[in-house]
Parts: structure tokens; C-alpha cells; sequence
């Protein structure tokens, strides 16, 4: 595979020109771009630029609103819901996250739920935020049908990641952020563009049989949920919090409303945080650090996050598949 050495800024500088050239304006534009950059920064590559020929059609076939303007409502003290006005999900999560902060801060739970946005991104943009500011994150979102419950052969769950984030006082905080199937698909589908295998068993093909030939995969076959029906129950729960409470699109409506026009399909997303402030006490970091402490201690094991964190300490360019860097150039 061929890739094209750029800095952080020129990666920031590809994504936002190209958004704004087909319809975001200033502020959708760098939301997204931001978000894109930061993934690149992580090591995320399935979640940067990879996602812009995807952000791109949505624009172009208006599915998704580049000038979007979401707005917050509180449902309940300690409930609030960002309309996201058919957005990326980048901006209604600016616009709602400050906000869930301070009512978590005030009464030690808080609940964002997020509607009608289109979300292509990691999780972890959200869960960080909230620990950075000394909260525990949870959040959630269900997609378009790529994954079979355990026991069947066709999807139902998109593949419904889930992020969760512990705050750490004077440590970078410990975040997880995972798809309930084996793969997430966008690393099925890097896999599949680069010519490389998946492990045996990530997913089925067309005929319903394992296989560890990612573009058998991710055309026309079906991922398969972690840990069998444990995942599957997993997924389950996904779709009843990011579609059924928050009110928006279980993933088999999402493939119905969509157009397929290989952008994000429309859905809701599920954030809930907490204080440990409030509900542990005040020697909570204390605490949690014993359990880390322990946790590290032993042999080959890593805290969540740590790994995302050391790539984000390189500021150095990043390697990025030059056959892409070509086609969103193409699209400016």
C-alpha cells in the first residue's frame, strides 16, 4: 500500500476544505474536520479521513444538513435532548455535551439523548470530554443492519459501538470505545481496500459461512456480534437505548429511511454521565487509582485508551493511503 506523509494541519485543511466545498459552512465544517483530524491523531483510521467520500455523498445528495443549527431542550432537571436539525453528529455533541456537564455537576447523573443527526465518527470524542471534565461517560448509537444476533445468518444490529470513559485527577483518563460485533465495520472495509485478512470467524459471506476475507464480509456477507449471544444481548441494548428511549431509528429502520448514498444513515445517539464527585465521595480518584494500580501491575496489561494516548503524544505527520488522499483532493 501506498500512503502520503501529512501533518496533522494538512490533514485538518484537506477535510475542511472539502466540507465546506460541498455545503457545510464554517462551524459545520470544523466541527467535522476536527473530529476527522483527531481520529487520524489517535490511530483511528477507520474514523478519519477514510469517513470524508461518505460525508461527502450525504452532502451532495442533501441528506444531510451542512449548515445545521441543533438545539437543546430539557425534558426533565437532569434530561436534556439535542434536536440536531438532520446534522453531522460532531455539532449537535458540541452544542449538548457543555450542557449535560452542568446539570451532571449539579445533580449527579445527566442524560443527553440526540436525534435526527447522522453519526459516522468514533464514540470516544464524547466519553473523553465528559472525563475530562471530571465525569464518568457512557454513551451509545446504533447504525444501519451489519450485524446478525446470535444464532441467525442476516443482520439486524448495526454494529452499535458503546464508549465508556473514567476520569482520572493528573492522568489522561481511562476511555474504552468498541463495536459489539467482532470488527467494527469500517475496519473491515480498511482491511478489504488494503488486502488484508480479518480474523476467521469476524463474519459471514453471502452464503452463511465464516470467513476471514473482509470484502466478502463487507459485500454482501454479515459481521457477527463478540462473544456470541453475550454480545448480542449487548447490541440488543444498544438499539433499546439509542433508538427506542431516545426515540429515533432502530437500525432496521435506518436501512429503510436511508438513500444509500454511502454517507451516515439518520439516527439518535444515547450519552449519560455521572459524578463520582457526588455519588462516591470525595476520595473517589483515590480510590479508583488502587484498582488501577493493581490492574497494571500485572504483566502484559494496558489501561483502555493508553494506546490512543501514546499516538496522540507523536506530533509527527501521519501515513495516510495515498490512493485516498488523491480522491478527496479530486473532490475540492
Amino acid at each position: 500500500m501506498n500512503t502520503t506523509s501529512l501533518e496533522l494541519n494538512k490533514i485538518y485543511d484537506l477535510a475542511y476544505n472539502v466540507l465546506k466545498k460541498h455545503g457545510c459552512d464554517e462551524f459545520n465544517a470544523d466541527l467535522v474536520a476536527t473530529t476527522v483530524t483527531h481520529a487520524e491523531r489517535d490511530g483511528s483510521v477507520s474514523h478519519g479521513l477514510f469517513r470524508i467520500p461518505g460525508y461527502v455523498s450525504s452532502l451532495k445528495s442533501k441528506k444531510v444538513n451542512g449548515v445545521s443549527r441543533p438545539s437543546n431542550k430539557f425534558l426533565t432537571q437532569n434530561a436534556i435532548k439535542v434536536e440536531g436539525d438532520l446534522g453531522f453528529a460532531p455539532v449537535a455533541i458540541r452544542v449538548g455535551l457543555p450542557e449535560l456537564v452542568k446539570t451532571t455537576n449539579k445533580h449527579g447523573v445527566g442524560v443527553l439523548t440526540i436525534t435526527n443527526t447522522h453519526h459516522f465518527a468514533a464514540l470516544w470524542h464524547e466519553t473523553e470530554f465528559l472525563a475530562e471534565n471530571n465525569l464518568i461517560g457512557i454513551a451509545c448509537t446504533a447504525y444501519k443492519p451489519s450485524v446478525a444476533p446470535a444464532g441467525a445468518k442476516k443482520p439486524l444490529f448495526g454494529t452499535n459501538p458503546i464508549s465508556f470513559s473514567w476520569p482520572r485527577k493528573n492522568n489522561t483518563p481511562v476511555v474504552f470505545d468498541m463495536a459489539t460485533s467482532t470488527m467494527a465495520m469500517g475496519e473491515v472495509q480498511v482491511a478489504a481496500r488494503d488486502g488484508h485478512k480479518v480474523p476467521f470467524g469476524t463474519g459471514l459471506d453471502k452464503e452463511g459461512k465464516k470467513t476471514d476475507d473482509p470484502s466478502l464480509i463487507a459485500n454482501g456477507g454479515v459481521l457477527l456480534t463478540f462473544g456470541d449471544y453475550k454480545g448480542s444481548a449487548i447490541a440488543m441494548m444498544i438499539e433499546l437505548l439509542a433508538a427506542g428511549l431516545v426515540g429515533d431509528l432502530f437500525s432496521f429502520e435506518a436501512k429503510e429511511e436511508d438513500n444509500n448514498d454511502g454517507g451516515p444513515a439518520r439516527g439518535g445517539e444515547f450519552i449519560m454521565a455521572l459524578s463520582p464527585e457526588l455519588i462516591a465521595g470525595k476520595n473517589w480518584n483515590e480510590h479508583a487509582e488502587k484498582f488501577f494500580e493493581q490492574m497494571t501491575s500485572l504483566e502484559g496489561v494496558r489501561l483502555p485508551g493508553q494506546r490512543r494516548h501514546n499516538n496522540r503524544n507523536d506530533k509527527g505527520p501521519r501515513e495516510i493511503n495515498s490512493t485516498l488522499v488523491e480522491k478527496i483532493k479530486s473532490l475540492i
